[in-house]
């Protein structure tokens, strides 16, 4: 048994170990949902995890926003607008939007993006 002063000392921290652990797996990134928001969406049919195809790689883009702020920001505009994209040929189209309306399915789908390790281009 734990006494007086130690009790408190012991419970707070267990309540801030619970808090920690709590909030990284509330803010955890569901691969799983984030991949069949893409299939869905037909984004597999331009680009890889791997790979580039007529867009670039995931880890590509991953690697390409590592450390910038706005990164997120940017592919929910980019996934979520329409915007014109450019293809190494010259011709233009507007780029697919994703199909779903709920925030948290987009955002996951862009952190996942996000987490990927490294780029298959030499950084």
């Amino acid at each position: 048994m734990v006494s007086g002063g130690r009790f408190e000392t012991v419970f707070a921290v267990c309540v801030i170990l619970a808090f920690v652990v709590g909030s990284k797996s509330a803010h955890a990134v569901d691969a799983d949902a984030a991949q069949t928001l893409a299939r869905q969406s037909g984004c597999f049919k331009c680009h890889s995890v791997e790979k580039k195809k007529d867009g670039p790689a995931y880890r590509d883009v991953a690697a390409k926003y590592k450390g910038n702020a706005e990164a997120e920001a940017k592919l929910i505009h980019h996934i979520t607008s329409g915007e014109r994209v450019k293809f190494e040929d010259g011709h233009e189209e507007d780029h697919k939007i994703v199909k779903s309306k709920d925030p948290a399915e987009i955002k996951n789908l862009v952190d996942w993006i996000l987490s990927l390790e490294g780029g298959t281009k030499p950084q």
